[in-house]
């Protein structure tokens, strides 16, 4: 079951992908970040008064809930801070990069947390598992030649620097979420630390935005905005509930959740029409054919 809502998340996450990069083109990040981090908090404010107050509105279905003490806040509270952090460094790297670079290269981000997963948790792959990791590898470096022709260096573009940034917090994030999981309510973790982005967020915007928004891009509504939350939602929810099902592997969902680049690239290309597809579309085959090996290993 924990293997199907991976790849559920990850089809979600593709059009995550689509949705943010619509919503940030010739935008301002900051305040499209907010506004996410707003629909968030309202998709799941209902959650939220239903388990504090005792209402009962969601009892025996996916969106039961418990109230938390003040320890299980404030890890909630580390969750948004990581998540927040990866989201600042990926949002300004999308909207200077194509989709079908970033998608790629968000692709690879398990490998950093498999090797989380080892020297933390014990983790071990089998032989099909590790296959899936050196395709995986192998696709970031030959996304990197194929950069050069789109004039991308990826040793001194400081939006590569950004989305490799932003894959680190990623990693940092799903090995975090493993370690809570374990010990708090995956509806609760998601609905609470999408509030505490909210305030986090918010506070970012007063000060850093906000007084100079006069002097950088301007903000314009897109209502690929809301989309961007909604998408985000259900691939979290599915997510985090993979990783409370017996026996679920952080190095194998977190891979299986890469995936979305197979979304996210079809839609570079068919909606931005991005370019230097043919040696693009190769990576990509090699990342699909990693995908299929972490699956024959983990059945």
């Amino acid at each position: 079951m924990w293997l199907t809502l991976a790849f559920t998340s990850a089809a979600l996450l593709g059009l995550y992908d689509v949705a943010k990069k619509r919503a940030l083109t010739d935008n301002a990040v900051l305040p499209v970040l907010l506004l996410n981090t707003l629909f968030l908090s309202l998709l799941f404010a209902p959650v939220i008064v239903a388990a504090e107050c005792g209402l009962g509105w969601f009892d025996g279905t996916l969106l039961e809930s418990v109230p938390g003490d003040a320890h299980a806040h404030a890890l909630v509270a580390l969750k948004s801070a990581i998540v927040l952090v990866s989201w600042v460094f990926g949002y300004f790297a999308m909207k200077h990069l194509p989709l079908t670079i970033v998608g790629p290269i968000n692709a690879t981000r398990p490998v950093m947390v498999l090797v989380g997963a080892m020297l933390l948790f014990g983790e071990r792959l089998n032989g099909y598992q590790w296959v899936g990791v050196a395709l995986a590898l192998l696709s970031l470096f030959l996304l990197s030649r194929s950069g050069r022709r789109e004039g991308v260096d990826f040793a001194h573009n400081v939006w590569i620097l950004c989305i490799a940034a932003a894959a680190v917090m990623g990693a940092v994030s799903g090995l975090y979420d493993k370690y809570i999981m374990a010990r708090l309510d995956p509806v609760f973790v998601q609905s609470w630390y999408n509030f505490y982005q909210l305030l986090m967020m918010g506070t970012v915007v007063g000060l850093l935005w906000w007084p100079r928004r006069r002097t950088t891009t301007p903000f314009h509504w897109s209502w690929a905005i809301p989309l961007i939350s909604i998408f985000l939602s259900l691939a979290d929810f599915a997510y985090l509930t993979a990783l409370g099902e017996e026996g679920a592997m952080i190095s194998v969902v977190s891979m299986v959740r890469r995936g979305s680049v197979v979304v996210s690239f079809c839609c570079g290309a068919l909606l931005f029409h991005e370019r230097n597809l043919r040696a693009k579309a190769l990576d990509l085959l090699f990342i699909l054919v990693g995908m299929f090996f972490l699956w024959l290993g983990s059945r």
